[in-house]
């Protein structure tokens, strides 16, 4: 019986498997052929006008170097790495957009027919198999379709688990050459990132399932799910991240309800020590592309989270994600596949996560309209939420008003006024709308507050322009009681004008918080508090309202515990309010932090007053 070892080969035989004209298939991600690809072209020099299909290629990416443009034309699916991009905007490549679930299917229907597939492999075993290791995505569907398998079969790649073999017997050649996997380190931290990092861990549930990709966002929200329980992992791509998570039983799968038990992915991405951790490891199954990223697959799995960035986003919430005006940057990838699988699953959320600008803060990411040029990725219907450093606009279920009102909220502060002013001129939104979303510095850097409350979450944040219908719906769900109580008067009713102007709030001046239930894309408003600052006095006069059926559960005290550490923050002498005198429960809660009764000349009404202590 013939060896394994015996079936190696010294060197490629090019003219036997090739010839001028041919469409090779270069490996994806980490598992770069690069003693193939130096062999091809020392080798093989009469063999002339290749095109190099593939898509991300973690390499010096020689054969799109200039020198070579002759005989190699690039076509890729994805553009990455300086080599690649440069020669796609010298027009000495190609970029075909295409979701990265059909990448498989333009080989194996021959729109893109392929002569041969140059991979990577891992040592074949006792029985011949080798693994295709930390790269199958794209990989096993291009070698199941070219005419011919030309495999570098490297040491150093890890078997992985999965549908990743192929059998050395497939190869039309393989030879033996050791090559270190191409690492790529944690991301660096910054202030924006790790913001963004912990509004997006806010929109994981215990027991959802999560896509990361790499980068600085999504290590970045890695950090900030190490008290979440029972995650599970259906992506296309994992890092160290996820090997930490996993490695701190925050990530056991247990709750998945596709693949249940196992970490699914269809390439790794990271350090050696993620190398190390894939390596034989049962528990993290790697599988084609086309699978992992099939919607109808990522919609099996219940509570499914994709969290993909962009490279801005307009303010009906058109995603651009693959080039900067006429400049094709990146590529579509799988950001679709799983917005798409996101939205369809049970409890799932599609999230767009991205700093709020670019160009060190002179260009804002989140625009009026899109770039000249830009193309849309994701569209206006898919993405439920949108995530900056300046906190999370839900998208899903709004009109185009309340989308531009609500992403004007996450925009940066410095853009939020034009952004209001631009969208004015297409009528997005009414002339009554005149205040732009302001934040409350004093709340941090962190806009919004997890509020635990008799077993229940709730979250605090400010009242902002787009939640005007939902006061709307606050308001109604009073009972006149309630009303007469927090207003000293019955109000006839509460129109569009009238909410907007009520949550229209210079947040730098007058102070509106809100507590709000989040169900999926649904934002209820429980509770309300105010205060409205009389700057001649150096005072403001508090007030707040409850959801009936929350009243003394504590959210009061909670907004006007907010309440009083921003106006003291702001250096305000006293707060004031004026309460109906039957109104026990409000003046119990006034009275527990230290507001005193003064004399109102009104029987029917309490007037209470705190001195604030000099910030000083």
């Amino acid at each position: 019986m013939q060896s394994v070892k015996s079936q190696f080969t010294n060197a490629v035989d090019w003219p036997s498997l090739i010839k001028s004209g041919s469409r090779l298939f270069i490996g994806s991600n980490a598992a770069v052929p690069n003693h193939l690809i130096d062999s091809l072209i020392e080798d093989a020099k009469d063999i002339k006008d290749l095109e190099m299909v593939h898509t991300v290629t973690i390499s010096d990416n020689k054969w799109a170097n200039p020198e070579y443009k002759h005989r190699f034309k690039i076509n890729t699916f994805f553009i990455h790495g300086d080599a690649v991009r440069q020669a796609v905007e010298e027009g000495r490549a190609d970029y075909t957009p295409c979701f990265l679930s059909e990448v498989s299917s333009l080989f194996t229907d021959e729109t893109l027919p392929l002569d041969a597939a140059l991979i990577m492999v891992s040592p074949p075993d006792e029985l011949g198999y080798c693994s295709l290791g930390v790269s199958v995505d794209v990989v096993m569907s291009a070698a199941r379709s070219a005419k011919h398998i030309i495999a570098q079969i490297n040491p150093k790649m890890p078997r992985t688990a999965g549908h990743s073999f192929l059998h050395i017997s497939e190869f039309s050649a393989c030879v033996e050459h050791e090559q270190a996997i191409p690492e790529m380190d944690i991301a660096e931290k910054s202030s924006i990132t790790e913001r963004i990092g912990q509004y997006v861990a806010m929109l994981v549930e215990d027991g959802a399932t999560l896509q990361l990709g790499i980068g600085k966002v999504p290590d970045a929200v890695t950090r900030y799910l190490h008290q979440h329980k029972n995650l599970g992992i259906h992506s296309e791509m994992i890092s160290d991240g996820v090997m930490e998570l996993m490695q701190k039983g925050v990530v056991n799968n247990r709750s998945k309800t596709f693949h249940p038990g196992k970490t699914v992915t269809s390439f790794c991405l990271g350090t050696k020590r993620l190398y190390e951790f894939v390596h034989n490891n049962p528990h993290v199954e790697f599988y084609p592309s086309s699978y992992v990223n099939k919607p109808a697959n990522i919609a099996k799995n219940t509570r499914m989270v994709s969290i993909n960035s962009a490279l801005e986003v307009d303010l009906s919430g058109q995603v651009v994600a693959d080039s900067i005006g006429y400049q094709f940057y990146s590529g579509i990838g799988g950001q679709v596949d799983f917005v798409s699988g996101a939205s369809k699953s049970k409890g799932g959320k599609p999230i767009i996560a991205l700093p709020s600008t670019a160009r060190g803060g002179e260009v804002s990411r989140i625009v009026a309209t899109m770039s000249e040029g830009s193309g849309v990725v994701t569209s206006r219907g898919n993405v439920h939420y949108v995530v900056t450093e300046f906190g999370i606009a839900s998208l899903k279920g709004k009109s185009v008003r309340e989308r531009a009102l609500e992403l004007i909220r996450v925009a940066h502060p410095k853009f939020r006024e034009a952004l209001l002013s631009k969208i004015r001129e297409h009528v997005w939104v009414p002339d009554y709308q005149k205040q732009y979303p302001t934040d409350i510095p004093e709340l941090g850097n962190v806009q919004i507050k997890r509020v635990p409350i008799k077993g229940e979450t709730f979250y605090l944040r400010a009242l902002n322009p787009a939640d005007e219908r939902r006061l709307q719906e606050f308001f109604y769900s009073h009972t006149k009681e309630t009303v007469r109580l927090r207003y000293n008067y019955i109000p006839q009713g509460m129109t569009r004008e009238k909410s907007c102007d009520l949550v229209s709030v210079d947040q730098s001046k007058d102070v509106a918080l809100t507590i709000v239930r989040q169900e999926g894309s649904r934002n209820i408003i429980e509770a309300v508090g105010r205060y409205y600052l009389y700057p001649q006095d150096n005072a403001c006069e508090v007030a707040f309202v409850t959801r009936e059926d929350h009243q003394g559960k504590g959210m009061a005290k909670i907004l006007l515990e907010h309440m009083i550490s921003i106006a003291t923050a702001r250096g305000l002498s006293k707060m004031f309010a004026i309460v109906k005198s039957e109104n026990k429960p409000m003046i119990s809660v006034f009275e527990q932090f230290e507001f005193k009764r003064v004399f109102n000349p009104d029987p029917g009404e309490i007037e209470l007053i705190r001195y604030l202590k000099d910030k000083s």
